[in-house]
């Protein structure tokens, strides 16, 4: 469905998400008790993560200090419909994803995952997020490695066993079998598009919730 033929129902489903956003204290949202050290891996890394439209997702990550790069694009199908009209119908198994790379020396994989829990999105809706709907919008971890894997499913428990939302994450924790970069115009849409209207009902609050919420994170501008 398209997202420029939705305004007034995004606008009322982004009064609920603006709530829900307040009601979690995010100020004491917790960190991972697991996480990879610092000093553990080498170089750049990535992380790819699914949650929801993928416009404001990869903007609140680009907004990190540490991350070098934020990625728009789908994983969990096949290359051949690694295309947003394909995906957009919900029949090829991809979901919007972005694909972070990040300096572990400046920010932890466990690190991501707090922001990607805490503001990029609501983990306990199922297969949707705020206006949209279906299984390219689900909520998900594609994961690279054993280790990130392990700090996932931590995390999830953790958030799980404390109760840190009145629902139950449904994040799914998978294998990433591949990243397909999705077309030029939906990469760094945020930043480019900041009067859009999806983008302000939808995405701006959630950079806000960032930096209000975790400005020792957040990149200086220059």
């Amino acid at each position: 469905m398209s997202k420029g033929l939705r305004l007034f129902s995004v606008a009322l489903i982004a009064i609920t998400c603006g709530v829900l956003l307040s009601a979690k204290n995010l100020k004491s949202f917790p960190d991972p008790a697991v996480d990879i050290p610092a000093g553990q891996e080498k170089g750049p890394q990535k992380a790819v993560f699914a949650g929801g439209c993928f416009w404001g997702v990869e903007a609140v990550f680009e907004h990190l200090k540490g991350v070098t790069d934020s990625v728009s694009g789908f994983s969990g199908g096949e290359a051949k419909t690694a295309h947003y009209e394909t995906v957009s119908t919900g029949q090829t198994g991809h979901a919007e994803s972005v694909q972070v790379t990040y300096d572990p020396g400046q920010i932890t994989y466990g690190q991501l995952l707090k922001v990607f829990f805490a503001v990029a999105h609501d983990p306990t809706e199922l297969n949707r997020q705020g206006p949209d709907s279906g299984t390219q919008y689900r909520s998900a971890i594609f994961y690279a490695n054993d280790e990130q894997k392990k700090v996932a499913e931590a995390y999830i428990q953790q958030l799980n066993d404390a109760h840190v939302y009145s629902h139950r994450i449904v994040t799914q924790v998978v294998p990433l079998k591949a990243f397909y970069p999705a077309e030029a115009y939906h990469q760094h849409f945020v930043d480019k598009n900041p009067m859009y209207p999806y983008v302000m009902y939808n995405d701006l609050p959630k950079l806000r919730e960032l930096k209000k919420n975790f400005p020792a994170m957040c990149k200086r501008k220059s």
